[in-house]
């Protein structure tokens, strides 16, 4: 096991990117209001306010999901016993400490166009944790920090786009 702080997962964008979220919602909003409001004077027009209506309640879901997703998964040594523990920290902020021992997956997808990453991590009797794109880590880095862990990487499924498969 690693006793040195070991970096194990960086995601590239670290924050939250609050303006073009918001100017995307802005933009939409104020496009599906110009609609509803040409439609509403000639037909019932009321299903494109429900449309903007489960536009904002899925972009309100998504913002809650990506606070939640990890942006640096890194081994640490334990400040009350010495042990190298696994900090996780997530885009909202939150950070957790947990035994390296209770990672039962690891699964790297690397993208097939680009040179980054998205990493899915699941602790014993608990949810999938999903990583924000990163750059692609060292799998053996992961097997010896985490000796319990089925720690696996593939490729996406996708291709690269123009070229076929």
């Amino acid at each position: 096991m690693v006793i040195s702080e070991d970096l194990l997962w960086d995601a590239e964008e670290k924050g939250t990117p609050t303006v073009s979220r918001l100017r995307r919602t802005a933009v939409t909003a104020g496009c599906v209001g110009l609609f509803v409001l040409v439609l509403w004077t000639a037909s019932d027009a009321t299903w494109a306010a429900w449309a903007a209506a489960a536009y904002v309640l899925a972009e309100i879901a998504y913002r809650v999901w990506d606070r939640r997703r990890l942006v640096e998964a890194r081994i640490v040594v334990g400040e009350a016993d010495g042990r190298a523990r696994l900090r996780l920290r997530q885009a909202g902020g939150r950070t957790t400490e947990h035994d390296p021992h209770q990672v039962a997956r690891v699964l790297i997808i690397r993208d097939n166009v680009v040179d980054s990453a998205n990493l899915r991590l699941r602790l014993h009797g608990k949810r999938v944790l999903f990583g924000r794109p990163g750059r692609p880590p060292a799998v053996t880095t992961w097997r010896r920090t985490c000796p319990r862990a089925h720690v696996h990487e593939r490729n996406a499924w996708w291709g690269m786009p123009g070229v076929p498969d």
